[in-house]
């Protein structure tokens, strides 16, 4: 990472990281040891060490071990020395190898000053040894900028450091400037550009010799590929790397390609083969710092499996390996994470032994004049306080820990101590103050939407337990009643923008991107300016009761109702109602828990909505609410489809509702009627698909068609190219789940993931109104499933998409869609425009259930259809 008197390739290490900085491979190696990643980038430069070059060789010594503030001093001389001596070539290497140093110690300007001295003194070069020197200074300048929060800077400069590297036939440094460009444009929220990237990436390294550095970009791949959600490609990557690895014979290379493979295992959910990789990886490596990451990697997860006993022996294993490590930021580190890790073990541990373990970690990191770690430390030493009540203590610390991450602008570790202080406020009785930090915590976390996953790999993991809190503990305050007074309008509108934030949160965590193109300045205008019968219902589930906020048309205030019920009576209900939705012979279960629902959510405010003349309803769902149809709640006498249009919307500010260009309807129309084996799952037959096809022909005759083995990726792709569509229609199977690798609709020989119909269906041309999916389902038994459908409407490229939360393969599948093709084409409204989506699915419903053939009546035929977006 450190630039000797050559500049070593930060981004490789920064890419690799995990969730520590841990301390990289003195200069030279020992007799008989395999050199490091550093040691080859540096050798590649050819530069000897003259006497004179002492001071940077002891800043590279100090830098290594961690010693930033010693390092900076001697750098400091060392550039002098340079500069009086008329050096400008190694003068500007020891300016970027200070630049990395005041980087780590959160010196920005300081860091920028140095970069920018550095890159002055090399512009001017010509050999092809200056031209290293500039592409390697213009990687940390990179990393700086994206570190920064100006992923578009550094995008650019990454590319300029590529140019110069492909000048110099230079087919590592290429790669390096591609990964290193892919991380900003996946941190800008271009997708598509950074897997185009990525890909590049892995043609060129394929062709490579086996290698230590082959090895380590590809892991730096593979790491990059786990950040941005493609699991299965970090997967695969990583074993490529660990093979080269192992071809080698580097133990320590295999160990950390083991600790990334771990964490990719536990991103996609399979613990035990995380821990059995953070085991091997432990067992493989020959750094102290790696095998006691390993060990922590691992009590984490036993907690997380409640196997106290096992977390609790290997604590004491981790304890007796920190205290023989060398001082530095990687021990502290150490030595911080096993307190965070033994807080949650409750009185099992004497916490006043983890309070010292602290205070010691804090008093290191004081005297290397590390903030970062100061602040961390800190930090974590208010939460234990506040563990054990002692909220006075807790308070100092925490604020104290807030002031060091406001100083060096630690945005990503500000937030937790801006959420920590609100609830200690909050346990004091200060709302108001707990409000003010609170708030301050979602705008950081809002600040950092486009690269706190990229900056903390542990978010991916802890979302639940480390944003959405945040969030809703915020909602709960703003609508907390004092006595007899209601919330202020102030307060409902920003918890009502606050859960609007939330949903974009989550969506952006499931895409592990800040990919969707947010307009909250809309919010309002929606409702108000377009849309005069609508209502918009925003369902809040915290842990005591149901919150209801309302906004009506014509400027009317918002509303809010509220049910007293338990989110663990509520969740419970939900599950039990989408177990009966799914049995066609539990009507009478499915009425009376619907009827339940509709009496937290509807029948207090029935009376304003009839007032109003509203005549379609949009909810904004929470949580397990996503799961389940509105359609279906009951009040004793109707479904609600009976009385109101329905749709969903995953935020107002995401949604951009406009009429249907009827006379102007054109179809794509894609179905799979065969069983089908497609990797390891069994698809069975959808007898109706091919009837519901040619029903949908007969509405809309302007169409095309991909029927069986005709439907693939390549045919779906070629077709939206050469034709404009404003309906995409796919009869096929199709899970949506909370995870996005295993979202995914079925075409004729593949599982088409929900990042490859992104692809797909968005391009320059595209102008989907409508995709319509007929024979998808939620995954059962994931209580959050409803995301992976909400991400497939938001990133789709359509207006509205119209999706079944389970599988209905019968022939009323048929019935139902082509009444809704029918309303939507032909069909005029009592105001005498034409009938809204959401409308035509509510006829389409009406229809059905009204239909002779008395089985469809029933719930599980007629009420698994939503739509999602646009509902114009």
């Amino acid at each position: 990472m450190f630039l000797g008197t050559g500049i070593l390739p930060p981004t490789l290490a920064y890419l690799a990281a995990e969730n520590t900085i841990r301390p990289v491979q003195k200069f030279k190696p020992k007799a008989g040891e395999t050199p490091t990643p550093q040691e080859i980038w540096s050798k590649s430069i050819v530069q000897s060490l003259p006497d004179g070059e002492k001071l940077v060789e002891q800043g590279r010594n100090l830098y290594e071990a961690e010693q930033f503030n010693e390092a900076v001093l001697v750098l400091q001389q060392g550039v002098r020395a340079f500069a009086a001596n008329g050096d400008g070539l190694r003068q500007a290497i020891a300016l970027s190898n200070l630049s990395l140093a005041y980087q780590q110690l959160g010196e920005w300007e300081k860091a920028e000053s140095a970069i920018a001295q550095s890159l002055n003194l090399l512009e001017t070069g010509t050999s092809n040894e200056q031209k290293q020197i500039l592409a390697q200074a213009l990687d940390v300048k990179g990393r700086l900028q994206l570190s920064r929060g100006h992923p578009g800077d550094a995008l650019i400069t990454w590319q300029r450091a590529g140019e110069i590297y492909a000048q110099l036939n230079s087919r590592i440094g290429v790669t390096k400037s591609r990964i290193n460009s892919a991380q900003a444009l996946q941190a800008l929220g271009l997708y598509r550009q950074a897997h185009h990237t990525l890909t590049s990436s892995i043609e060129l390294l394929q062709n490579q010799p086996n290698s230590l550095l082959k090895a380590t970009a590809l892991r730096s791949l593979g790491n990059v590929l786990r950040v941005v959600g493609d699991l299965a490609a970090s997967r695969q990557i990583l074993q490529q790397s660990l093979t080269v690895a192992q071809a080698i014979q580097s133990s320590q290379a295999q160990a950390d390609i083991l600790l990334s493979l771990g964490n990719t295992a536990r991103a996609s959910g399979d613990i035990q083969a995380a821990l059995q990789f953070y085991k091997l990886a432990a067992a493989t490596s020959t750094l102290p710092s790696i095998q006691v990451q390993a060990k922590l990697y691992q009590m984490s997860l036993l907690l997380e499996q409640k196997k106290v006993t096992a977390a609790l022996t290997l604590s004491e294993e981790i304890k007796s390996q920190i205290a023989n490590l060398p001082a530095s930021r990687t021990a502290i580190y150490a030595q911080i994470q096993l307190a965070e890790s033994l807080i949650k073990l409750g009185n099992i541990v004497n916490y006043q032994d983890i309070g010292r373990l602290l205070a010691a970690s804090v008093k290191q990191a004081k005297n290397l004049g590390d903030r970062r770690v100061e602040s961390y430390g800190l930090g974590i030493l208010g939460e234990l306080y506040e563990a054990h009540q002692q909220l006075s203590d807790a308070l100092i610390t925490t604020e104290q820990a807030l002031f060091l991450a406001g100083e060096i602008e630690a945005q990503d570790i500000a937030y937790r101590w801006q959420w920590q202080l609100g609830r200690l406020l909050k346990k004091q009785g200060n709302i108001t103050g707990a409000i003010a930090s609170y708030t301050s915590a979602v705008n950081t976390l809002q600040s950092l939407r486009y690269d706190l996953v990229a900056i903390d790999p542990n978010v991916q993991f802890e979302f639940r337990d480390r944003v959405e809190p945040v969030y809703r503990e915020l909602v709960d305050l703003l609508l907390r009643t004092e006595g007899n007074i209601e919330p202020s309008q102030n307060n409902l509108k920003q918890a009502r923008n606050t859960i609007e934030a939330l949903q974009l949160a989550e969506l952006e965590n499931f895409f592990r991107s800040a990919c969707l193109d947010a307009k909250p300045e809309q919010i309002d205008r929606i409702v108000e300016q377009e849309n005069t019968t609508t209502a918009v219902i925003y369902p809040i589930i915290l842990s005591d009761r149901l919150e209801i906020i309302l906004k009506l048309p014509t400027g009317e205030k918002l509303r809010r109702y509220v049910t007293y019920q338990s989110q663990s009576e509520v969740e419970g209900t939900l599950e039990e109602l989408g177990q009966y939705l799914r049995e066609p012979d539990r009507t009478e279960d499915v009425k009376k828990l619907s009827r339940k629902v509709y009496g937290w959510l509807i029948e207090s405010m029935e009376t304003e909505l009839e007032k109003n003349g509203i005549k379609t309803l949009v909810f904004v769902l929470d949580g397990a609410l996503r799961n389940i149809p509105m359609a279906v709640l009951y009040d004793d006498e109707k479904y609600l489809v009976e009385k109101y249009a329905i749709a969903l919307a995953p935020g107002l500010q995401l949604v951009d509702p406009k009429p249907l260009h009827r006379k102007r309807l054109t179809a794509l129309m894609a179905g799979v009627s065969e069983k089908r084996q497609i990797e390891g799952q069994e698809f069975p037959q959808l007898e109706n698909v091919s009837l519901e096809l040619q029903r949908i022909q007969s509405e809309i005759p302007k169409n095309d068609a991909l029927f069986n083995q005709t439907f693939t990726k390549t045919n779906l792709e070629n077709q939206i190219k050469q034709e404009t569509y404003s309906i995409v229609h796919m009869a096929t199977h199709g899970k949506f789940s909370s995870k996005i690798e295993e979202t995914y609709i079925l075409t004729w020989n593949q599982l088409l993931k929900v990042r490859d119909l992104d692809n797909l269906l968005r391009n320059d041309s595209s102008n989907i109104e409508l995709l319509v999916l007929s024979a998808c389902e939620t995954a059962k038994g994931d209580k959050r499933a409803a995301l992976g459908l909400a991400g497939i409407a938001v990133r789709a490229g359509a207006r509205s998409t119209l999706a079944t939360l389970w599988p209905v393969d019968d022939s009323s599948t048929a019935f139902l869609m082509s009444e809704f093709y029918r309303q939507l084409a032909h069909s005029q409204a009592e105001s005498g425009n034409e009938v809204t989506r959401a409308a035509a699915l509510q006829r389409a419903q009406i229809t059905l259930w009204n239909h002779k053939n008395q089985d469809w009546k029933r719930p599980y035929f007629w009420a698994a259809y939503v739509l999602i977006g646009n509902w114009l």
